[in-house]
């Protein structure tokens, strides 16, 4: 199956001349700490990385407030979501009548949710709260869920996996973009809870998709088995020295949220200005509906190297949805004056 991607800045010319809302990335580009990191990681690239990513684990493991047993660092958020599919859990046989567990995802969803199950079954994102596991089920669910921005309370959350452990189901819960509203995590459950996988990534808060740095939390038990098998040498010495360096920086990582929520509020406005209908959002991007197809739209866009995201390809929703990345204030209101004058 193909699945669609945003950030395809490599469509003829550099990749700095497109003015890309496809992608849902920090505007502001890496922190100097991580650029500080990544030039330290960049000496270290003529040496093999420690194949144990000791100092790596540990400094992702202190900024997420997990043990390190529970942590699985990977590269990039797409292979802890391949990884999470082949969990010891999750295609186990059912406790009644052998049945093997099925895989079911929260939707609309990142497509990469579906090409790593193979064969998997839908629900609505919104019906998912009350989703009724059957023995052997897997649900995955985005937590904010992209591309809607939507985010569930963590106490909801935490109700869901109390229903999938009492019949016998399993959670996956893709937190890419948790550091926006860290309040609704529930990763710090894994190390209690063997039915919960939580995966992440550091690629969008941070802006380095060119790192590849990305994570998977669950019980030691879990991680234990996964971690069986891997290649040594995962992860680049860039992304080590990034997971390495994390930890102190909460100060930065306080300032990307106050200024996200500000630039997504002024946005959503703008955009509803247009006669859009903006989804609630808790992330670094929003939903529009525009009530037409907006596929000529985004090519004219494009043309004027400004890229958006056409959502025709996620069930459930049409080319008439657009999600956009929240830039900054200046490049949120060329895009509404592009927009303006084409609509």
């Amino acid at each position: 199956m193909k699945i669609v991607h945003g950030g395809d800045v490599w469509q003829g010319g550099a990749p700095g001349e497109y003015l890309d809302f496809s992608a849902s990335l920090n505007p502001e580009g890496p922190p100097d700490w991580a650029l500080a990191a990544m030039a330290e990681g960049l000496e270290n690239a003529k040496y093999y990385p420690d194949a144990e990513s000791k100092a790596a684990r540990a400094g992702m493991a202190e900024y997420l407030g997990i043990p390190e047993e529970c942590l699985l660092l990977t590269n990039g958020g797409t292979e802890a979501v391949s990884l999470a599919a082949n969990a010891p859990f999750a295609a186990v046989a059912a406790q009644a009548g052998g049945r093997p567990g099925r895989h079911v995802i929260a939707q609309p969803a990142f497509g990469e949710y579906a090409r790593a199950c193979g064969t998997w079954e839908d629900v609505a994102w919104d019906a998912a709260v009350n989703y009724a596991f059957r023995p052997g089920d897997c649900l995955w669910m985005g937590n904010p869920n992209n591309p809607t921005g939507a985010a569930r309370p963590r106490d909801e959350v935490l109700r869901m996996l109390a229903r999938a452990e009492s019949s016998g189901g399993r959670l996956v819960v893709d937190e890419a973009f948790i550091d926006y509203c860290p309040e609704h995590s529930a990763r710090d459950q894994v190390q209690y809870r063997d039915a919960l996988i939580v995966l992440g990534s550091l690629t969008k808060v941070l802006g380095i998709p060119g790192v590849r740095l990305g994570w998977l939390a669950a019980h030691p038990q879990v991680v234990a088995r996964l971690r069986e098998g891997l290649p040594p040498w995962r992860l680049n010495s860039l992304a080590e020295a990034v997971a390495a360096a994390l930890p102190g920086h909460g100060a930065y990582f306080e300032e990307i949220r106050r200024k996200n929520a500000a630039r997504r509020e002024a946005f959503a406005e703008a955009l509803r200005g247009l006669g859009a209908w903006v989804y609630a959002s808790r992330a670094n991007f929003l939903m529009c509906d525009f009530g037409r197809d907006m596929r000529s739209v985004a090519e004219a866009l494009r043309q004027e190297k400004i890229l958006v995201r056409p959502c025709g390809a996620f069930p459930g929703l049409t080319d008439g949805h657009l999600r956009l990345a929240v830039r900054t204030e200046e490049e949120n209101a060329r895009l509404v004056a592009a927009l303006r004058a084409l609509l």
